[in-house]
């Protein structure tokens, strides 16, 4: 495979984790996801969540009882990766350390590279076992994913004997040593498939046979779930040849969770920004971004057109909103309440296009919204309205006095962005 298709895998595997638009998502909490891999028949790692010291060392004491471990993995539970790097993620190699290093994490401000630059606040701490014991050989680290190819329209296992570092370095750096199995999806996962992910990860004997398990469980608990991604970073070969998921990030449809009312009652409302909470509760698609234009569009396509314009015009993409087929005043008033939450906005473009809504009734929507804001309004705003009735719509627009620029062309509209920034 060469490195610029698996470069375009992981870009869609990073939207998958960041980008919510019509077809929303949902991530777990490590322990969280560990719970549905176990329902399926994966070995994991076992442990037990806490969210004070306390109940920590109970959990380690618990453990010991059960599993017969004496050292512990203290493990932050957020909702994003690369933990260790920041602190979040330490060995305890007795109940006193249990205590102390529980007692460190928790209500720490936990910054990785894919929290925002504030970091993230630590709630509760996952106890888990030491599964990297001495034995009869080395033990062995191996990245493995799951997700929909949406190129192809098949579901992918996609793995690597470089677990443990990040996936993206490992597919700049040696592209060769990342592989990639597809499963029509009506046909399932063949077993002679998951029995060549095995051998190209180098397995014999025991462990070639518990890799083999290990794969048909996994992909039964992707589509069992209805999961749009599962990521096991790592995989681990333990020494006595067993294989363990060590860690887990899980993210679930949003679209699928009235199959699954266990599942829909482990949204962590706190890992989860507040701003996308209340659009969500207004019926608006929207993502927050770390731009300084505020976008208001109808459709994801046209989103993304919308951002591209606002990177050429010199600015960064603040949010992704979707207003969807209407736009009338309380819509388009509530799309501008969120989008000024944030302070870093400078500008706001809005791009609609007039399909089955005219736009003249969404430029009156826009005026109205404007007029019952008053001085809530403090940046200027571009209105690109394209389709039924565009021109009337920008005669409204001109005429209405506001601080409200209109433009019909891609090209105008980026023009008048350019001018405002």
């Amino acid at each position: 495979m060469q490195q610029i298709k698996l470069h375009e895998l992981f870009a869609t595997r990073r939207r998958i984790l960041n980008f919510t638009a019509k077809s929303t998502t949902m991530n777990l909490h490590e322990y969280q996801g560990k719970e549905i891999l176990a329902s399926f028949g994966v070995n994991v790692q076992r442990g037990i969540v806490a969210d004070t010291a306390d109940k920590a060392v109970a959990a380690a004491k618990s453990l010991t009882e059960s599993t017969g471990t004496s050292w512990h993995v203290i493990k932050a539970q957020i909702h994003a990766g690369g933990r260790g790097k920041g602190g979040g993620v330490k060995l305890a190699k007795s109940t006193d350390e249990v205590r102390s290093i529980a007692n460190d994490i928790i209500g720490m401000q936990l910054i990785t590279p894919q929290t925002p630059p504030e970091g993230k606040l630590v709630h509760q701490v996952l106890i888990a076992e030491d599964v990297y014991y001495p034995g009869a050989s080395e033990t062995s680290e191996i990245y493995m994913s799951v997700l929909l190819n949406r190129a192809t329209g098949k579901n992918m296992i996609m793995y690597s004997t470089e677990g443990g570092m990040d996936i993206e370095t490992v597919a700049e750096e040696t592209p060769h040593l990342i592989f990639t199995e597809e499963i029509d999806p009506g046909l399932g996962l063949q077993p002679f498939q998951a029995r060549k992910v095995a051998f190209n990860l180098g397995l014999s004997g025991t462990a070639f046979k518990e890799m083999t398990k290990f794969v048909a469980a996994l992909y039964k608990a992707y589509v069992g779930s209805d999961a749009s991604l599962f990521e096991i970073n790592p995989v681990l070969k333990t020494s006595d040849y067993k294989i363990l998921a060590v860690d887990a990030k899980v993210t679930l449809d949003d679209n699928a969770l009235y199959r699954h009312k266990d599942y829909a009652a482990l949204r962590d409302l706190k890992e989860e920004n507040p701003v996308e909470i209340e659009a969500n509760e207004a019926g608006l698609n929207y993502v927050d971004l770390d731009g300084n234009v505020g976008c208001m569009v109808n459709g994801a396509g046209l989103a993304m057109a919308t951002m591209d314009l606002i990177k050429q015009s010199g600015g960064d993409p603040a949010n992704f909103l979707d207003v969807g087929g209407t736009a009338d005043a309380a819509r388009v008033e509530t799309a501008f309440r969120l989008i000024l939450k944030d302070p870093k906005v400078k500008a706001i473009l809005v791009n609609i296009f007039g399909g089955i809504v005219r736009c003249d009734r969404v430029a009156q929507g826009i005026v109205d919204a404007y007029k019952n804001m008053g001085d809530a309004i403090k940046v200027p705003i571009i209105v690109r309205l394209q389709g039924t009735n565009a021109e009337q719509a920008k005669e409204l627009i001109d005429a209405s006095g506001l601080n409200v620029l209109s433009a019909t062309a891609f090209e105008e509209a980026a023009q008048k962005v350019q001018s405002v920034l």
